[in-house]
């Protein structure tokens, strides 16, 4: 028996052409805010008088210019966390719940030892931050590694459970007495808080992510790892080939990417929150996928597309103001991710309809 017909036929492309790098995922962006205007037209609103007030409010003022800043800072360290991770085709979809575990060690780190200097606590919460958000991201790193687990899943589940361990916490034991019953712990010391930059909201974080940038960069382009990270990530084949050891890269990576995403945890709470309460991240380690996708995982590319991002939720805070819901700020980043996604596809695969020949 024999049937024709046609079918559709994807073959990955060796190398995207440098063009289509730049131009796909502005494409997609675009896209992405046509498809929100629509949306936007249908509940009454002008689309590009939105848009002009949501850039205004972001990037056309020193106060708008600093809180798109702050927004950056836990966007580029869990966006450079996710980036390492997809590097080696793990899909690290819990940074948001290591993010929330980074920011609830470094939480209890500030009050065990309350009072104590900064030169104490400081480095102690950073370490705690580190180690939480890389232990968390190793509950998902090991069935992975040694049972073939699909690492989506359990980094997905393991996020409500940290979220749920937070709120544990605060409605509960940490909970501060005289917060008159508010789900909040006590108030940092002087000594846990990060130092911030001038009048502004901008907080030492910064210099961790910028220092991030920097390490991942060389790990990734300069360092035997960082060729083993990009070999298995193209082919885990030709890698156990090679004698590349894959466990130990998958718990590594994992690690390290978990790592960066509890030191995002940190430095909210230590640079900005200055307490832990529930909710705290607005989706961080969400919005962080799509920061990692959009700067197709390169360090340097990280933070200005964090920074476009950070703008993106000023923007909205600043036209919730005038009444228009959050939900349309949501809708917008994820319209955003699914054309980025759609077009990582177009480039990475070539689509074509061939004549179905196939005979049995």
């Amino acid at each position: 028996m024999s049937t024709l017909g046609w079918r559709l036929r994807w073959d990955k492309k060796l190398t995207p052409s440098p063009w289509a790098v730049v131009l796909v995922p502005a494409l997609a962006v675009v896209l992405a805010l046509a498809v929100g205007a629509v949306f936007l037209i249908l509940s009454g609103r002008e689309p590009l008088a939105l848009y002009r007030e949501m850039f205004s409010g972001a990037f056309g003022s020193g106060y708008g210019l600093s809180e798109t800043v702050v927004k950056a800072i836990p966007l580029s360290l869990a966006g450079l966390g996710l980036s390492l991770a997809f590097r080696m085709q793990l899909w690290n979809i819990g940074g948001e719940g290591q993010l929330y575990m980074g920011a609830c060690a470094a939480t209890g780190v500030a009050l065990a030892l309350a009072g104590q200097p900064a030169w104490v606590l400081l480095p102690l919460m950073v370490l705690a931050g580190l180690a939480a958000g890389g232990v968390w991201a190793l509950l998902t790193a090991l069935p992975r590694a040694y049972l073939g687990v699909n690492e989506i899943i359990t980094s997905l589940m393991l996020n409500y459970v940290a979220i749920l361990w937070v709120d544990y916490l605060v409605y509960g034991p940490w909970r501060d007495p005289a917060g008159f019953n508010f789900p909040l712990t006590a108030t940092f010391t002087e000594g846990a808080v990060l130092p911030s930059l001038g009048d502004t909201r901008i907080h030492a974080g910064l210099l961790f992510a910028l220092l991030a940038v920097l390490i991942l960069y060389v790990i990734l382009e300069h360092t035997r790892w960082g060729f083993e990270i990009r070999v298995i990530g193209e082919s885990e084949r030709a890698a156990r080939y090679a004698g590349m050891k894959i466990t130990r890269n998958i718990l590594l990576v994992m690690l390290v990417s978990g790592a960066l995403c509890g030191l995002a945890g940190m430095s909210e709470v230590s640079g900005l929150a200055h307490r832990l309460q529930p909710g705290f991240s607005p989706g961080y380690g969400y919005t962080a996928i799509i920061v990692a996708v959009l700067a197709r995982l390169n360090p340097l590319a990280v933070l200005p597309v964090a920074f476009l991002f950070g703008g993106l939720q000023v923007g909205g805070y600043m036209v919730q103001t005038a009444g228009v819901p959050a939900a349309i700020v949501a809708m917008l980043t994820g319209a955003v991710l699914f054309f980025v996604l759609g077009g990582e596809i177009l480039l990475r695969y070539r689509f074509r309809l061939v004549r179905g020949g196939m005979a049995t």
